[in-house]
């Protein structure tokens, strides 16, 4: 099985050890990822535009997402989200899971992970 490993050039990814995204087995796992920004969708705005790029190089889109869990240290923040959300996967929504909890710096309002099915290779 090959594994490939998608960096986006974050701040954290070298300080922590990890990288932006992975494929492996037919799935492409993004991690957890922040946006910038003041406010919790502008936030929510440039993590999915982060991770659109992460699933672009993986060769996958947001139709080919299974599985987004979201995460924000104020749950009341996330209904500002939703419409965004909402576009983002249009037709072909994800099962999803929402999560109140602490962020790695309280700068960040939100924090999105999404798991894709690579498109069968025939």
């Amino acid at each position: 099985m090959t594994i490939t490993r998608i960096h986006s050039g974050g701040e954290f990814e070298p300080k922590i050890g990890y990288c932006r995204a992975v494929v492996a087995g037919g799935w492409v796992h993004v991690a957890g990822t922040v946006g910038q920004g003041d406010t919790v969708t502008e936030q929510c705005q440039s993590a999915l535009g982060i991770i659109h790029a992460a699933l672009t190089e993986a060769g996958v889109g947001w139709a080919d997402v299974v599985r987004v869990t979201y995460m924000l240290p104020d749950r009341h923040e996330f209904e500002p989200c939703w419409p965004m959300l909402a576009s983002t996967f249009g037709a072909n929504p994800p099962v999803a899971t929402m999560i109140e909890c602490g962020l790695l710096d309280p700068k960040f309002r939100i924090e999105i992970e999404v798991t894709a099915l690579l498109p069968e290779q025939n």
